[in-house]
C-alpha cells in the first residue's frame, strides 16, 4: 500500500506540474513508475507515444534509447542519477558511449518528446543526445562529467534546451549542429531555444554550428574555456540569422589545449567565426581573460577555413575587464556594426 501511495503521488506530481513540451496526442496516456534495481529502457520500451516514464530517486547503470513520439521520460530532480553500466553494451546509444539518446530515423523526424528533471554523468561521449527529433524538450537536466558533450543534438529543429545545467565536460556543454560528420549547409532549426542553462566548467559552453534561426538567451556562462561559439565554414547557407542575447558570460578563464579543430582556449566570452546577420545584445561580458587568438570579451574571429563574417550587428552589450580587449574584430568581412555597447577597450580602437 504505501509503495502505491508513493506511486500516486510521483505521478500526481507529474500531471499537475507546470507541463513540459508538446502536449501528447488525445487519448488515454500511462505513466510507468521506475524504481531503483528495475530497468529504464525496459519502462521505455513499453511506453506507447504519450505516455510517461517516471524515475524514482536512485542511481541506475545504463543508457536509455527514446524511439517513441510523445514520450515523456523525467526523473526525481538531480537524486535521479543515470551512470555508465559496467555490463556489456546493450544498445547503440550505450555502445556510443551516451547516456540518454533521442532519435529519429533518416526519413523522419521524432515528435514531442521530453526529458527531464535527471542526472546523466560519467558517459565516454554524450550526457544526452539528441538526432533527427522536433520540438524536443530537455529542462532540468544535470549533464555532468561527460567525456564530450553534456547535451547534444543534430539534425533537430524546434527544440527547447532550458534549466539545465551542463558541467565540467569535456567538450561543449551543450553542443548544436545541422550534422556532426558530413558536410553541410547550415539548417533552419525553426525557432530553437537555448535558454536559462548553467554552462560552467567545459571546454565550450555552447557550440552553435552551422545552424540558423534560433535564439540563446539568459544562459550563465562561467570558468568554461570559452562561453559561446557560433561558428560557419564555407558551406552554404552560411550559419547566423540567430540572436545571442541576455547571457551572463563571466570569468571563463579555464586553460584548454589545442586540437586538431581549434587553437587553444582560454579567456573567450562570445566568438562569431564565419557566422552572418547575427544579433549579439544586452549581454553582460566580464573578466574574461586570456592570450589565445580567441581570447576577449565579444570576438569577431575570421573562420579557419577562410570564410568572413558579414552583417552581424554587435550592440547594447555592457562588457568590461576582458582581455586582450572588450570587443575585437579580427575579421574582413562587410556590413559588420557596434553600436551602444558600454565598454572601455577594442580591437581596433573606436568599437566602444
Amino acid at each position: 500500500m504505501k509503495k502505491y501511495r508513493f506511486t500516486y503521488m510521483m505521478c500526481t506530481a507529474v500531471v499537475v506540474g507546470t507541463g513540459l513540451g508538446a502536449a501528447p496526442p488525445a487519448g488515454r496516456h500511462a505513466f510507468h513508475v521506475v524504481w531503483p534495481g528495475q530497468s529504464i529502457q525496459k519502462a521505455v520500451d513499453a511506453a506507447q507515444p504519450g505516455d510517461t516514464v517516471l524515475v524514482a530517486p536512485g542511481t541506475f547503470h545504463e543508457s536509455v534509447k527514446v524511439t517513441t513520439p510523445g514520450l515523456t521520460l523525467r526523473g526525481m530532480g538531480r537524486s535521479t542519477v543515470i551512470e555508465p553500466s559496467v555490463k556489456k553494451a546493450a544498445n547503440s546509444c550505450a555502445e556510443g558511449g551516451n547516456g540518454i539518446c533521442v532519435v529519429g530515423t533518416k526519413d523522419r523526424n521524432l515528435e514531442g518528446v521530453t526529458v527531464a528533471s535527471l542526472t546523466v554523468t560519467g558517459f565516454a561521449r554524450t550526457g544526452v543526445f539528441a538526432m533527427a527529433t522536433d520540438h524536443l524538450v530537455v529542462q532540468n537536466v544535470t549533464a555532468a562529467a561527460n567525456g564530450v558533450w553534456g547535451i547534444a543534438q543534430e539534425r533537430s529543429v524546434r527544440g527547447l534546451i532550458q534549466d539545465n545545467s551542463a558541467l565540467n565536460n569535456g567538450d561543449a556543454g551543450v553542443f548544436l549542429a545541422n550534422t556532426i560528420k558530413d558536410e553541410a549547409g547550415a539548417t533552419d532549426t525553426g525557432g530553437m531555444l537555448i535558454a536559462h542553462n548553467r554552462l560552467e566548467g567545459n571546454r565550450v559552453g555552447l557550440t552553435v554550428r552551422r545552424l540558423r534561426n534560433l535564439t540563446v538567451a539568459g544562459n550563465r556562462l562561467t570558468a568554461n574555456c570559452a562561453a559561446v561559439f557560433v561558428v560557419g565554414d564555407e558551406n552554404k547557407p552560411k550559419a547566423g540569422a540567430l540572436t545571442v542575447s541576455d547571457n551572463l558570460v563571466v570569468r571563463n578563464n579555464k586553460s584548454c589545449p589545442k586540437t586538431a579543430r581549434l587553437d587553444a582556449l582560454q579567456g573567450s566570452g562570445i566568438v562569431l567565426t564565419g557566422a552572418e546577420d547575427t544579433l549579439v545584445t544586452r549581454n553582460v561580458v566580464r573578466d574574461n581573460v586570456g592570450d589565445s587568438s580567441l581570447s576577449g570579451g565579444i570576438v569577431l574571429f575570421k573562420s579557419f577555413v577562410n570564410v568572413t563574417s558579414d552583417r552581424n550587428r554587435i550592440s547594447d552589450n555592457v562588457l568590461h575587464g576582458n582581455s586582450p580587449a572588450d570587443l575585437i574584430n579580427s575579421d574582413h568581412g562587410t556590413g559588420n556594426t557596434f553600436e551602444h555597447n558600454a565598454c572601455r577597450a577594442s580591437k581596433p580602437a573606436g568599437l566602444c
